[in-house]
Formats: structure tokens, sequence, C-alpha cells
């Protein structure tokens, strides 16, 4: 849904109007083809529509117009995520992650891959604010995986003896995985088989 268009000022002080909600949709995906440090901010202004200024009156600088890309993400292309944890079953929550990182992945309208996935592998520096960021949304999703898995113990979904931070952590783990062979080729087909074999090893 469209935000109201908002005014900003451009460099020669002249008046620019532009929707700052389908800005922001443009800008996720330069970021999830090219990663943060693979964008510019020419790539970003271009496939945005709108100048320096402008992006910087409405977004402020590269870092924070990522950090919204981010949350624009998790509420929309990924939000197979949050729907997954409604499932009855802690299984059953595991498929839903694993088949929408397969759906999202393969896409033909969006980037191969996982834009958390690519924007990680292209920080390397660990100081880096970008890849803490994006190493504390791992934390905090794996951190909700758990606490799901803890309930599905109590509730006997799961054996007394599962490790629901293991789980936590093994399933965010072959989404990445997933996310990592869908950016370099890999077929609907092999990443279903990986599901699959993923799932063999889910507790019974």
């Amino acid at each position: 849904m469209s935000m109201k268009p908002e005014k900003t000022t451009a460099a020669m002080g002249r008046p620019r109007k532009f929707d700052t909600d389908d800005a922001l949709n443009r800008a996720m995906y330069v970021f999830w083809r090219k990663g943060y440090l693979g964008t510019s901010l020419s790539d970003l202004t271009e496939a945005m529509g709108i100048n320096r200024p402008s992006l910087y009156a409405a977004f402020g600088n590269k870092e924070s117009l990522f950090r919204k890309v981010l949350d624009r993400y998790a509420d929309g292309p990924s939000a197979y995520l949050h729907e997954a944890l409604k499932e009855p079953t802690a299984r059953r929550v595991a498929e839903g992650m694993m088949h929408g990182v397969v759906d999202l992945g393969t896409d033909p309208r969006n980037p191969p891959g996982c834009l958390w996935v690519h924007g990680t592998l292209s920080c390397g520096d660990p100081d880096d604010p970008i890849r803490q960021e994006l190493s504390a949304r791992r934390a905090s999703s794996e951190a909700v995986l758990c606490k799901r898995f803890e309930r599905a113990i109590s509730e006997g979904d799961l054996p007394v003896d599962s490790d629901p931070a293991a789980l936590a952590r093994f399933l965010v783990t072959v989404n990445c995985g997933m996310s990592v062979l869908a950016a370099t080729g890999a077929t609907r087909t092999e990443l279903l088989q990986v599901v699959e074999t993923a799932l063999q090893a889910w507790p019974k």
C-alpha cells in the first residue's frame, strides 16, 4: 500500500514529489541484487528516480536507507517467516520456513537468493555497523525460533530431550545455505531435496 507522496527539496531548491513507498521498494531490489557494499548511491538514485538531496531528505544516508529496506523486506518478501511461526507443530514451522525460502529464492520475479544473506556476505569487516545489524537480526530470529521450540517441548510436540536453541540454529543455517545455493543457480528441485533431507534429521 503506497504512502502519500512527500515533498522534498532538490539540489537547486525546486520542489520535487515522489512516492516514498515505491522508492523504498525500488531500493530494496537494488540492494537485493547487489548487496550492501556493491550498491552505490548512483545505483539507488537511478532506480528510485530521485536525486541525492531527495534521498537524504526522505531516508537519511545509505546505511539508514538499508535499515529501512531490511524492515520492508521482513514485512514483505520474507513475511513467510512470521506466517510459519503460526503453524501448529514445530515440524510444520520448519517446513513452512524452508519452503518459504525455496519459494522466495526461486521466484523469477525476484533476484535469486535472499537480501539478508546477500547483504551479510558482502560485509566482511566484523566491525561494520551493517554487518552488526544483520548479525543482530539473525540472533533475534534464532531467539524467536528457540522460544517457539521451547513451547513445542512443553506441549509434548517435541521430545523432552530436544535442544530448542540447536534446532533454531540448525533451521537458520539450512535456510541461509539454501539462499546461497539459490543465488548461485540451484534449481527449485534441488532446493526441495535439501528440505527433504533436513526434515529427515528433524526430531520425531
